[in-house]
């Protein structure tokens, strides 16, 4: 059974600490804006004791990332946690967690890319609704966030059902860098790969870090779900076909009931007439739907989705109906 967190409300503090990425590679203007969008959700930041720490690879030791998440886990005072930023070794920390710890301190944890591990690994150990969505270093962009505020609010500091609607415009521009140089792109909204009408548990986030945990007893089972996948500007379309294709040997992929694929980045190369060639050589994705071009991965604005939660989709030839149901 699945364990639910109390949604956030105004007033409540949360944590922010680097199981990945450290503080360390954010900008102290990004930082302050990201600390004021917070405010203005009505919700206080607190850091953790080693989120600043940096080492070699611009992280910190395993020590210092466990003992920081345990801590924020076992603080009562902390309501919700959120990743800094991602990275590439969060996966390290898997089997120094307190399990036990998260699952009878439940919480809202939120962070996406490299956080896939841990999301879908304490949903699997647990049985807690982790949730993909902004970082921290999210809410430090100064342009085009409201959108991906929306949904932060729709998912977590409430607790109704809700319906994903396709943003109006994007940007895959390094705002980072100059949060004024943007570029913003007409939406023209998602794309219907496979028609279809599904509904299923959500498992899913950066495919290439959730493929990690296969072979473990981290992944979870993907009996009757709904997978929400997506990858960044270092996948190309064959190595997507490879990651995907790796995913689909796993066990029970024959019950998995559709497959939501977030926008891609440019630098990818992947187009609509690639990713539907590499969707239709799957036998295994035929009868159940398949749409792409959803808000959320490596491009801005992003939803924010329960990993463990309930997703109900509608593929038609000519409109995409999506739910979130907001455990």
């Amino acid at each position: 059974m699945a364990v639910v967190a109390k949604k956030l409300r105004h007033g409540d503090h949360i944590a922010v600490i680097a199981p990945s990425r450290s503080m360390s590679i954010i900008r102290a203007d990004s930082e302050k804006i990201a600390i004021s969008a917070l405010k203005r959700l009505g919700l206080e930041v607190e850091y953790g004791k080693y989120t600043k720490e940096s080492d070699e690879f611009a992280s910190s030791s395993i020590k210092s990332r466990v003992e920081d998440l345990n801590w924020a886990f076992n603080n009562r005072r902390i309501k919700g946690i959120l990743a800094v930023i991602g990275g590439f070794n969060s996966n390290q920390l898997l089997k120094y967690l307190d399990y036990k710890l998260i699952k009878e301190n439940p919480k809202i944890f939120c962070g996406y890319s490299d956080i896939t591990a841990l999301s879908n690994a304490i949903y699997a150990k647990t049985g807690l609704i982790t949730y993909s969505g902004p970082h921290f270093s999210t809410f430090g962009m100064k342009l085009g966030s409201e959108f991906t505020a929306e949904y932060f609010q729709k998912c977590l500091m409430s607790s109704k059902p809700f319906e994903v609607k396709a943003a109006k415009e994007w940007s895959d521009d390094p705002w980072y860098r100059d949060q004024y140089d943007r570029k913003f792109i007409k939406n023209d909204g998602y794309t219907v790969i496979n028609q279809g009408e599904a509904e299923g548990t959500i498992i899913g986030g950066n495919l290439c870090t959730l493929n990690l945990l296969q072979g473990t007893q981290y992944m979870p089972s993907i009996k009757n779900s709904i997978l929400f996948l997506e990858d960044d500007e270092e996948t190309h379309p064959p190595t997507f076909d490879r990651d995907l294709q790796s995913l689909i040997h796993q066990p029970n992929f024959e019950m998995v009931k559709g497959l939501v694929i977030g926008r891609f980045q440019k630098a990818s190369g992947m187009t609509t007439q690639l990713l539907k060639k590499i969707i239709e050589t799957k036998e295994e994705l035929k009868g159940i739907p398949v749409i792409s071009g959803a808000d959320f991965g490596h491009t801005t604005p992003q939803i924010t989705f329960p990993i463990g939660g309930t997703a109900k989709i509608t593929a038609t030839k000519n409109s995409v109906h999506m739910k979130i149901t907001n455990h």
